[in-house]
């Protein structure tokens, strides 16, 4: 505890606000809490640690490996493997620090990697990168719960990720599709949700609340093979789910950069919006879309969660709390389903949906005091006035006009909300 909390409870004793006692148990109190944190400096470092120490011997190894016998190829490869497993025995059995916890599980994440290639290279075993991936992730998965381990659980995330794209996206002789990876998600969610639940305001959350989002929407692309049409709807509905979950009570207290559901949900649902504003997406998209392909069960499943979460935010918070960026996902669907056949009707009510979307934005940012989304409003409404800019035959006038319009609106908006702060600061 610092010297200067110290000084303020002996002078609160001194002037007779709390006794002695009372002091006494307060300072008790906050240096067994104090200790009993772990030193996140230290966990860093120690994760750091094990990752030198595990490239260190692979590189020594590598130094000689050709002057190796197969059999002492082979012990050596299960050398890692083998130390990585005592840590991680010792630090469960004798319920070490985190530190011990994700040291150990960090080191034993790459051994494993580590000794399935190399077993793999002394015996020829024929096999793909992806096959490699699936594998080492499978491994490693219950080192996450028998250990605790976020560094465990992020560097699983990063590898399932990589799993998905090398299998769905960069291996072009295979038309495979990586289902596990869906397995993998939803293993690692409950390990998320103990964070939220017990430590929201964490960097720890923090950094999952980003990465789990931005590794489901490079997973997604995947999963459109054939139909590349029916990908903008999966993603759509992905952004929606992002969104509403972002929207949830017990998101309520995170700042709103803290909130990378909310975030890349809004974004990602603006910026495939601001793509159908235009008239060539819904000429392209006519008379296209295979109902009884992957693309649209996937879409389904995906919408199913979406109106779930949907549902449950209209049960807890009221019909009222929803705002049109929460429903989008399904004013998109309506649009995509019913009027592809057209171009110029789900053009244009695509620019109204992102108008109101911009209009949301400001309201939000207005109400709550937040000059960021504010700011982030009428920053959609002047993408939207510049796309049109490009897309219609205005004059040059009006086009200028609009601008003005544009550079007013900011300028009065945000002036507006500033006297507006600092009379609620005021009174």
């Amino acid at each position: 505890m610092s010297s200067k909390f110290n000084k303020e409870l002996e002078e609160l004793a001194r002037d007779q606000v709390i006794s002695s006692e009372i002091a006494d148990k307060i300072s008790l109190y906050y240096d067994q809490k104090q200790a009993a944190k772990p030193n996140r400096l230290f966990t860093i470092f120690g994760v750091f640690g094990a990752l030198l120490v595990g490239s260190g011997i692979i590189l020594m190894l590598a130094h000689n490996w050709d002057d190796f016998s197969r059999i002492t190829k082979t012990i050596l490869a299960f050398i890692p493997l083998f130390i990585g497993q005592c840590a991680a025995g010792f630090s469960i059995l004798k319920n070490k620090a985190r530190t011990w916890k994700e040291a150990s599980g960090t080191f034993l994440f790459f051994a494993v990697g580590a000794s399935i290639s190399l077993v793999s290279q002394i015996y020829n075993i024929s096999g793909d990168l992806g096959s490699f991936l699936r594998t080492w992730t499978i491994l490693c998965l219950p080192l996450i719960y028998l250990l605790r381990s976020h560094a465990v659980a992020l560097l699983v995330i990063l590898s399932s990720t990589y799993y998905a794209t090398e299998v769905g996206l960069w291996n072009y002789k295979s038309n495979e599709t990586p289902w596990l990876y869906v397995g993998f998600v939803l293993a690692i969610i409950p390990n998320y949700w103990v964070l939220v639940k017990n430590s929201l305001l964490s960097n720890t959350t923090t950094i999952f609340s980003w990465i789990v989002p931005v590794s489901i929407t490079v997973g997604l692309a995947a999963f459109v093979k054939g139909n590349e049409e029916l990908g903008f709807v999966m993603y759509m509905t992905l952004f929606g789910i992002f969104y509403n979950i972002g929207r949830l009570l017990v998101f309520r207290e995170l700042r709103t950069l803290r909130n990378g559901h909310l975030i890349i949900g809004s974004l990602g649902t603006i910026i495939l919006l601001m793509i159908f504003t235009f008239r060539w997406p819904w000429e392209e998209m006519y008379d296209t879309t295979i109902y009884r392909s992957q693309e649209f069960y996937t879409s389904l499943a995906l919408g199913v969660v979406a109106i779930s979460i949907l549902g449950y935010t209209v049960i807890k918070k009221g019909i009222r709390s929803i705002n049109s960026f929460q429903v989008s996902f399904l004013i998109f669907w309506g649009l995509f389903f019913l009027l592809s056949g057209m171009s110029t009707v789900p053009m244009i009510l695509t620019n109204i949906l992102v108008f109101v979307l911009g209009i949301t934005a400001i309201k939000i940012g207005a109400d709550t005091f937040n000059f960021g989304i504010l700011n982030y409003g009428l920053l959609i409404v002047s993408i939207l006035i510049i796309c049109r800019f490009f897309d219609t035959d205005m004059s040059f006038v009006i086009r200028g006009l609009l601008f003005v319009i544009v550079g007013v609106g900011f300028f009065i908006t945000n002036y507006r909300m500033l006297k507006r702060q600092q009379k609620k600061l005021i009174h």
